[in-house]
């Protein structure tokens, strides 16, 4: 069993569903949802689709933290981060699920590539809700668990 696979176990998530490109997990005793992507690249509409699964997930639950795994991408797609950046966001938000966790890639550019396409999208769209957001970077699902 891998690391990610022993900690989601370890803190009594249960997998929801597993698509081609992600694996979805949830404690809904912690409020939390964990989506693990599987690939590194993932085409739109199949993340759209994900992300609407787990909209219906949230809109049944009272979750309130969201743990987003992207350490297998290995290609950035911009049309995709705005999508869920200003549609899927500002959906769940209205859910109650304000606080955000990302794993990123151990690659710099990636992480930077995320920096340069947020401040993008922040100038473009100024009535954004980030600053009703608790986003946070971490390593690890252990980590983002705990913070």
């Amino acid at each position: 069993m891998n690391t990610t696979a022993s900690t989601i176990e370890s803190n009594n998530f249960e997998m929801l569903f597993e698509a081609r490109y992600a694996k979805v997990y949830a404690n809904q005793e912690k409020g939390t949802i964990i989506c693990e992507l599987l690939a590194d690249y993932i085409p739109i509409d199949d993340f759209k689709d994900t992300f609407n699964q787990i909209t219906t997930i949230v809109e049944n639950g009272k979750y309130e933290k969201f743990i987003f795994d992207k350490r297998s991408l290995r290609a950035f797609h911009q049309p995709s981060m705005e999508w869920y950046f200003l549609h899927w966001k500002n959906k769940m938000l209205a859910h109650g699920l304000s606080k955000h966790r990302k794993i990123l890639p151990e690659e710099k550019w990636f992480e930077k590539m995320v920096m340069i396409a947020k401040e993008q999208i922040m100038k473009s769209n100024p009535d954004n809700i980030i600053d009703q957001l608790d986003i946070k970077y971490c390593n690890s699902i252990e980590e983002a668990i705990i913070i």
